[in-house]
């Protein structure tokens, strides 16, 4: 299962959210630096408004939505990259990470302490980049050392990584992350094997007061900060109240809605930070549906019809045959999956079919 780490500084709310996303009281949320010490891990469930209307469609009560795993790791703070804080640990938990949940405190309240002096979340977020881009100046030239040995003696991927890191270094050297450098395809896919820090791709969760929800605008550091947020490649941004989400996630689904309506908002945020984190793990979901269950199956964007197989099992990838494949929208306008192989919209697909999120399908395997 990949990993969404969440990062920030400490005391900007990021243990609060990891216990609203999980639906759990792992992390201590407390008003003084490094409470969190060791990650905390969880899994959280995507939410899906598909699998209700397929459950119903076919008959079953039981409905099994996917899954990430989010990792909450301890704040951060200036000069990490040099060993202060907790450092050097946070830096090793982010490179176990593929993508990045990146909490920036944006609201202000002087109960709360903030390890800065001040509100700024554009400020907070320029100490994180930097602390992962000089880890990263760290480890590309201890890289170039390695591959520059092998180049001498003539190793072609050696001398193409060498001729990259080359680049790349001086770039970092500017302050800027190793995902803003100009790169051709085959070099983006070459980066990867570099494990840098500055490369994963990153959300930004834009923590506000309670109040604040109903109208983001009233909070003064927002629109600064998307607007910064929007130069950064690989990089959006998700407007949400952690403190909302932890109160929320002790409620019924009745009583979070009556919540969330006397707050004057129709969703509290969560949805779209989880389904965000989704979309920046590269992931979509397929749908299975019968009697037993109707499920939703993680697969990573470009997948092939006998790989998304194998999601399901090891065996269905080496046994694949065909997979009967109807299109979430066409499925429920047809109203079962015999009309819609009588209107031609379910259809058998080879061993090439690309899947696409929303699928529905019906694997055939050899015995």
């Amino acid at each position: 299962m990949l990993k969404a780490g969440i990062v920030g500084l400490p005391n900007v709310g990021k243990s609060t959210l990891f216990n609203a996303l999980t639906k759990t009281r792992k992390a201590e949320a407390a008003n003084y630096p490094f409470c969190t010490i060791d990650p905390n891990v969880g899994v959280v469930q995507v939410p899906d408004s598909r699998l209700q209307p397929i459950a119903t469609l076919v008959g079953t009560s039981t409905v099994i939505p996917a899954a990430i795993e989010m990792v909450d790791i301890a704040g951060l703070v200036e000069g990490a990259s040099r060993g202060e804080g907790l450092g050097n640990k946070f830096l090793a938990n982010v490179r176990e990470v593929d993508a990045i949940v990146h909490v920036v405190r944006c609201f202000e309240d002087d109960d709360v302490i903030h390890n800065m002096g001040r509100v700024d979340p554009i400020a907070d977020a320029e100490v994180i980049m930097t602390e992962l881009i000089l880890a990263d100046v760290e480890s590309a030239s201890g890289q170039l050392q390695k591959n520059d040995k092998k180049a001498r003696g003539k190793d072609k991927e050696a001398t193409a990584n060498v001729a990259l890191l080359d680049r790349l270094i001086p770039h970092l050297n500017e302050g800027k992350p190793a995902n803003l450098l100009e790169m051709d395809e085959d070099e983006r896919a070459r980066i990867k094997s570099f494990c840098l820090l500055s490369s994963k791709p990153m959300l930004y969760a834009c923590n506000l007061k309670e109040e604040e929800t109903a109208d983001p605008k009233s909070n003064p550091n927002l629109a600064a900060f998307q607007e910064w947020a929007s130069k950064q490649q690989d990089a959006n941004c998700c407007v949400i109240s952690a403190k909302m989400e932890e109160e929320l996630s002790d409620l019924s689904e009745e009583e979070s809605k009556e919540y969330l309506e006397a707050m004057g908002v129709d969703d509290s945020g969560v949805t779209s930070l989880i389904r965000g984190t989704y979309d920046l793990l590269g992931l979509a979901s397929y749908l299975t549906a019968g009697e037993k269950e109707a499920r939703a199956w993680t697969f990573k964007k470009g997948m092939t019809a006998p790989q998304c197989a194998g999601v399901i099992h090891t065996d269905f990838e080496k046994k694949f045959i065909k997979a009967e494949v109807v299109s979430y929208h066409d499925l429920i306008e047809a109203g079962s999956m015999q009309v819609a192989r009588e209107n031609g919209k379910l259809r058998l697909e080879g061993k090439e079919y690309i899947f696409m999120d929303g699928d529905v399908a019906l694997f055939k395997c050899n015995a």
